[in-house]
């Protein structure tokens, strides 16, 4: 399959991410989106075999060999199983799955064809983090802690955010949902919980629906206590990862791009520095996803249905625990 011809479901940001990168790796794209307007700028950046405003016109087509699906988390499911009811293909799906756990778990039966895109689980620098605490680099790990603040005026400057989907809570937008990328990290790096007490507020003057600040403390039987804190207000930016264990503290800032050791009281730390750039992340998503759409690859999935559901499974307990001021336990 020289050249797969790809049907990309959403033109916004992602889904033009999407369809430059798997361009540049070879694949005809075609688009569907409902805003005429996205579409033309999908167009400008290069050529689109087909463009649809209609998702039944765009599903009625022949001759794809895989999907794409960028559109707002509310769409997920459905898209994903209107592709799977017409073509048995396989479907990259952007994160979350969708906005609660037991909506993403109608899409069970087609696991196996679902790629979901946290796509964090490809960025080369949080591979070597997560295989260096593996390793036990500092001992028995005590606690982890994600920090993830970006001012959302400053995700899109092109648009207004107030119309960007993270501002609607109905579309799926928000802090606790959007970044659900660091709830699935932390799952990817330390295994499945016991127990999360979590606040979920929008507590600025930002003109959204959605959730602005999250704090999330979580408990592991093993004793490691985990911190998130997520919000859409902060500048700068500032994304890392930090975790301290019996022989150190083992951080990842993703601003600096580097690991950082430190052994002692003073900052002393070693560093080792990486030069990917963001983008490839994306790309490793979309290399896995051709493997498979030409037949190369029958390795386990990055990133399956399955790692989707836990992660909002615990996003739903975060929801639950807000909301009551409980912390929440979670069964295996």
């Amino acid at each position: 399959m020289d050249s797969p011809h790809i049907l990309v479901l959403g033109a916004g940001s992602a889904g033009k991410r999407h369809a430059r990168n798997l361009r540049a790796l070879g694949c005809r794209i075609s688009a569907f989106d409902p805003r005429e307007d996205r579409l033309r700028e999908a167009t400008g950046e290069g050529p689109l075999l087909s463009a649809h405003t209609k998702l039944d016109a765009a599903l009625g087509a022949h001759g794809y060999d895989g999907f794409v699906i960028a559109s707002p988390p509310v769409f997920h499911v459905d898209q994903v199983l209107a592709i799977a009811a017409r073509h048995e293909r396989w479907i990259l799906c952007e994160k979350p799955l969708s906005i609660t756990a037991a909506e993403a778990r109608r899409l069970e039966p087609v696991a196996g064809r679902v790629l979901l895109g946290y796509t964090y689980r490809w960025w080369p620098p949080l591979g070597r983090f997560r295989g260096r605490l593996q390793a036990g680099e500092i001992g028995k790990l005590h606690t982890l802690r994600f920090v993830m603040s970006a001012h959302l005026a400053d995700w899109h400057p092109w648009e207004r955010y107030q119309d960007f989907f993270m501002a609607n809570r109905e579309q799926g937008g928000g802090a606790l949902l959007d970044e659900s990328h660091f709830i699935d990290l932390m799952l990817w790096i330390a295994g499945w919980p016991a127990k999360v007490y979590a606040q979920v507020e929008r507590i600025s003057a930002l003109e959204i629906s959605a959730d602005d600040n999250v704090d999330i403390l979580v408990s592991y039987a093993s004793g490691l206590r985990v911190n998130l804190h997520l919000d859409l207000l902060g500048r700068p930016h500032e994304r890392s990862i930090t975790a301290m264990g019996e022989g150190g503290t083992l951080a990842y800032v993703y601003e600096e791009n580097a690991i950082k050791l430190c052994r002692e009281g003073a900052a002393n730390w070693q560093r080792e520095t990486f030069t990917c750039e963001r983008n490839e992340m994306f790309v490793g998503a979309a290399k896995e996803f051709l493997a498979r759409v030409r037949g190369d690859s029958a390795s386990p999935f990055t990133c399956s249905v399955a790692d989707g559901i836990r992660a909002l499974r615990i996003v739903d307990a975060c929801r639950e625990s807000s909301a009551s001021g409980r912390a929440v336990l979670l069964t295996p």
